[in-house]
């Protein structure tokens, strides 16, 4: 997946703010897989996948934002802005871990 910026966290806590709570956690992994395969497929093919974009979070998430973006006092969109950086906190804790694993191959 690409760096993550400002507009990304916004454009996926704006998506995820159209949907029940309970369905949220789902929807911002399934964000974070598409945007890490779009990333591979740029890489590979030097240009964005037609339905998955360029490997953005933003791109991933743009299609289910809805309206324009609440304030910072709106509860719910605060718990969604939460909900997105503590996923992309475990997200990439999980690909370090990974990472560091297969760079300790077998002795």
């Amino acid at each position: 997946m690409r760096p993550v910026l400002h507009g990304d966290v916004v454009a996926a806590a704006r998506a995820l703010l159209t949907l029940p709570e309970a369905a949220r956690p789902a929807a911002i992994q399934r964000m974070l897989v598409l945007a890490d395969a779009a990333d591979a497929y740029r890489k590979r093919f030097g240009r964005a996948h037609s339905a998955w974009g360029n490997g953005s979070l933003m791109a991933a998430a743009m299609p289910a934002v809805r309206g324009p973006e609440p304030f910072l006092d709106a509860p719910d969109y605060c718990r969604c802005l939460s909900l997105v950086f503590d996923t992309l906190v475990m997200w990439r804790s999980e690909r370090a871990a990974l990472n560091r694993g297969r760079a300790c191959g077998p002795d």
